[in-house]
């Protein structure tokens, strides 16, 4: 048996009157997931546990059957993993957005514009990394260059309960009730944090993206600080010797500390332009090479409701459906191996909060060997309206294997 589970991220969300008062699942051309959605397992999901924040790292543990309660230790330190950084016991990572401020007033009245400063390149990210840990990088604090705004830092001794907010919950706010505090722990955070705008805000990457009409990356937004991960292995846990796909370094990081082995595709950017056809190529070479789960996460439908791009949010399901769960299918079946297919969101990321929400997430569950009475579209409400409700995400994967 081989097993595909297709993650678009945050690709739930609400009926939108802009389209018709329906949801971008509903308003996606896909032929492939509505084809296998009348023959499919269909019902929602919670993937957060109520009472945890409705972040990635926590509802990919759940899909990948790890008990967010257990084992979510924050997003930073899985992404370090996944960048080849070995921390010790006695560091702390940090989550180090490159994020679009204004310009005008005084740090504290300045709003955060955009958390993925217009999604710069990696490249241009590695120069400003690079700029802050030569200024503000100590003997116990470094900077890592990541993808594109996503970076990390490595601190000696760092305060891993600190309450950072996340940036993409206060797009278009005043920053300053949001910044770290002195009084509760929270200097030298507020104060790398300020200091980033000094250096960042004309170096010459930045005038050449203002140059070009582009947002600037002018600061930086520390947060979800952690420890270093342990998660069980995968494999021995289920007997499935596993693949993750993706452009993120969070879920790569979930992959490699659960034992997977993480495919790295060409020009695979986490947002709606990134290479659909490389991560369907990945997935098939993975099952080629005797891999029997294969975890494809896509970014880009969180990336377009964070940004609350409506119309590329539409386009990057179309995409995922065309580029990425066509090929897989088609390739399955030829095989002539029993195989599954399970797609569902992670969270939805509505276009209207600009940000995660904890609702449950539709997902289906196509088996080969069966003809499941399904729905007629995948969507949030069809799904909804099975009345098959999986409290906890984590068990999911009993359901998916059984």
């Amino acid at each position: 048996m081989k097993y595909l589970v297709l993650i678009p991220d945050g690709m739930a969300d609400e009926k939108i009157d802009a389209i018709g008062n329906i949801t971008p699942m509903e308003k996606a051309n896909k032929p492939y997931m509505d084809g296998l959605a009348k023959k499919s397992l269909i019902g929602t999901v919670s993937n957060v546990p109520r009472g945890m924040v409705p972040e990635s790292d926590t509802a990919n543990m759940a899909i990948l059957s790890f008990d967010p309660k257990v084992y979510s230790k924050g997003r930073s330190p899985l992404e370090a993993m996944s960048m080849g950084l070995e921390m010790s016991p006695t560091q702390t990572a940090y989550r180090c957005n490159v994020v679009t401020l204004t310009e005008d007033g005084d740090y504290e009245d300045k709003v955060i514009l955009d958390h993925s400063a217009d999604e710069i390149t990696t490249a241009e990210a590695d120069e400003l990394i690079k700029t802050l840990d030569k200024e503000l990088g100590t003997d116990y604090r470094k900077f890592y260059t990541g993808v594109s705004y996503r970076h990390c830092i490595l601190w000696e001794n760092g305060d891993d309960k600190y309450n950072f907010m996340r940036p993409h919950d206060i797009l278009g706010k005043r920053i300053g009730e949001y910044l770290p505090k002195a009084e509760n722990g929270g200097a030298e955070f507020l104060e790398i944090m300020k200091k980033s705008f000094d250096i960042l805000n004309h170096h010459p990457i930045n005038e050449a993206r203002r140059a070009r009409g582009l947002k600037p990356a002018n600061s930086i937004w520390l947060w979800s600080p952690g420890k270093k991960p342990q998660l069980p292995s995968f494999s021995d846990k289920w007997g499935l010797k596993g693949a993750v796909i993706s452009a993120v370094d969070l879920i790569k990081g979930i992959g490699i500390c659960a034992g997977m082995k993480s495919f790295d595709v060409e020009g695979a950017t986490g947002n709606v332009h990134t290479n659909y056809g490389g991560k369907a190529q990945a997935a098939i070479d993975a099952f080629k090479d005797g891999y029997d789960y294969v975890y494809v996460h896509v970014e880009g439908p969180d990336e377009c409701g964070h940004r609350a791009e409506l119309e590329n949010k539409v386009l990057s399901i179309e995409l995922i459906d065309k580029k990425i769960l066509a090929p897989v299918y088609d390739y399955l079946k030829e095989c002539g191996e029993d195989f599954k297919i399970m797609i569902l969101p992670d969270h939805p990321t509505p276009i209207r909060i600009r940000t995660h929400s904890i609702d449950p997430v539709p997902f289906m569950i196509y088996d080969s060997r069966k003809n499941e009475n399904g729905v007629d579209t995948f969507c949030e409400e069809s799904a909804s309206k099975t009345g098959l409700y999986i409290e906890n995400g984590y068990t999911l994967m009993d359901i998916l294997v059984k």
